[in-house]
């Protein structure tokens, strides 16, 4: 028994022996771990900002100057598809459902708010698309294939179709939103809903575009107000 109890005795010198002469290098490589995680945090492509969020007030401050400029290209995501969802379709089964017409109804109405005088606006060609243009405004849109078919283009095809001192809404997808934020070198991990926008500033002196966040349908009821009361400097809302 003696003779046990000292092996465990000797067993835990030796053991914290160990421990102290490879103390330091552990907490070497502990924090080498830790800078390496910092680092791959800090390297990472940053998300585009939600403008709902408090903290990126600023953000929808910008909005609304650069809105009012005729600066900003808002890539819209089309409705609730019909082929993806329980609910009545409103017509043919690739577009959009009743449901989501009625979203897009609204979130057109946000963007009203916002002021459409000075404004262009583009759908893809499919049918949801094309349907949650007609929902969101009231004069015929004009579809086009780079809307759909983005790959690798949409941010370059986005600034082409701007015309400055006029903002630019485009009614697209989801995987060009993904694309455009590719484009512009940012994480993609945000998952859009249906309505989703995003919105862009550029500048028409050296046609670089700057992320200014994105909005979903129901939180707009957050931003509209602000930015609304902050463009009653002469800036209108039109008629169309």
């Amino acid at each position: 028994m003696t003779l046990s109890l000292d092996l465990i005795g000797i067993n835990r010198t030796l053991l914290r022996r160990v421990l102290k002469r490879y103390r330091n290098a552990l907490v070497v490589i502990a924090a080498s771990v830790l800078a390496a995680a910092l680092a791959l945090a800090l390297l990472a492509p940053a998300s585009p900002p939600n403008l709902a969020q408090p903290s990126h007030a600023d953000h929808v401050q910008l909005l609304t100057e650069s809105w009012a400029k005729g600066d900003v290209i808002a890539v819209v995501r089309h409705g609730e598809r019909c082929d993806r969802s329980s609910s009545r379709c409103l017509g043919p089964a690739d577009g959009v459902t009743v449901r989501g017409e009625v979203v897009v109804q609204a979130l057109g109405a946000d963007f009203k708010q916002l002021g459409l005088m000075n404004t262009d606006v583009y759908s893809s060609l499919l049918t949801r698309a094309r349907q949650t243009a007609d929902a969101m405004f009231v004069r015929p849109v004009e579809a086009l294939d780079w809307l759909f078919n983005c790959r690798g283009s949409m941010l370059r095809d986005a600034l082409q179709h701007k015309v400055p001192g006029r903002n630019l809404i485009l009614v697209s997808h989801s995987e060009c939103m993904d694309q455009l934020l590719t484009d512009m070198h940012l994480s993609t991990r945000t998952t859009f809903g249906y309505g989703a926008t995003l919105f862009i500033r550029t500048n028409e002196a050296n046609g670089v575009a700057q992320m200014l966040g994105y909005i979903e349908p129901k939180d707009w009821e957050n931003i509209v107000p602000v930015m609304t009361a902050s463009s009653r400097h002469g800036y209108e809302a039109s008629q169309f």
